[in-house]
């Protein structure tokens, strides 16, 4: 499931989001990794939530800039400050 009005717009929004996941937050169960990813039929990029079998639990849409600017972030987590 996709959220249409949920857009994550900056890398700080994006943040935030995977403290959330990560977090337990958003109450998600089996939750095993984290995904930048276009949909198939349009190519517009998302950032996907992804259940222990590979199957996506929530998606958000992300901008243009997020999904080329955001992969690190997604791909090695958000580094805490202390």
């Amino acid at each position: 499931m996709i959220k249409d009005n949920d857009m994550i717009n900056t890398l700080d929004e994006l943040e935030a989001f995977l403290l959330l996941v990560e977090n337990g937050g958003l109450g998600l169960k089996n939750v095993e990794g984290v995904a930048l990813a276009t949909n198939n039929s349009n190519g517009r990029p998302f950032v996907a939530v992804l259940d222990d079998k590979h199957q996506l639990l929530l998606g958000r849409w992300v901008s243009d800039e997020v999904y080329e600017n955001g992969k690190d972030m997604v791909r090695y987590g958000v580094k805490k400050t202390h």
